[in-house]
């Protein structure tokens, strides 16, 4: 299964490291060096990563001059989630959608989407209704359910 890592940007310099806005969670997992990422159904092996600002900057193996690459600016990154070896503890933003959310013991919807303000602030999306991630008390992806502290006016 592919999931999305960001979107490549910008590119940095003439020999084709390029820039890459990401939300993801465990960067040190996805751009591992070795790993296969995708942008626009082409596969480019992870040379070197690092991070500068906001962005998250990398090179590819066979990469070296902006030319090889620049045409793909703009597009979604994507990278086969079996490449991250996830612990059982361990999950992406994109796994919560469609979870049950609670309020104490009361069912109140499913998550529809995640919202990213910043790369601090996110926001499950529920019924239109936007949930900040500081509420959430437990995620329990075995029974496939959210617990969110009670807030008066929530929902």
């Amino acid at each position: 299964m592919e999931v999305l890592v960001g979107k490549y940007v910008k590119t940095h310099g003439i020999k084709g490291e390029i820039k890459i806005r990401s939300n993801i969670k465990y960067k040190e997992k996805v751009f591992k060096q070795g790993n296969t990422l995708k942008i626009n159904n082409q596969e480019f092996v992870i040379e070197g990563w690092r991070k500068h600002q906001e962005y998250d900057m990398i090179t590819f193996k066979g990469i070296n001059d902006i030319n090889q690459i620049i045409d793909l600016k703009g597009s979604n990154v994507y990278i086969d989630k079996e490449l991250l070896n996830l612990d059982t503890n361990e999950y992406l933003d994109t796994d919560l959608i469609g979870l049950d959310i609670y309020i104490g013991s009361k069912l109140v919807g499913k998550v529809d989407d995640i919202t990213y303000l910043n790369h601090n602030k996110k926001l499950l999306v529920i019924n239109n209704k936007y949930i900040p991630f500081e509420l959430i008390k437990d995620i329990d992806l075995k029974n496939k359910k959210i617990i969110v502290r009670e807030v008066l006016g929530l929902i």
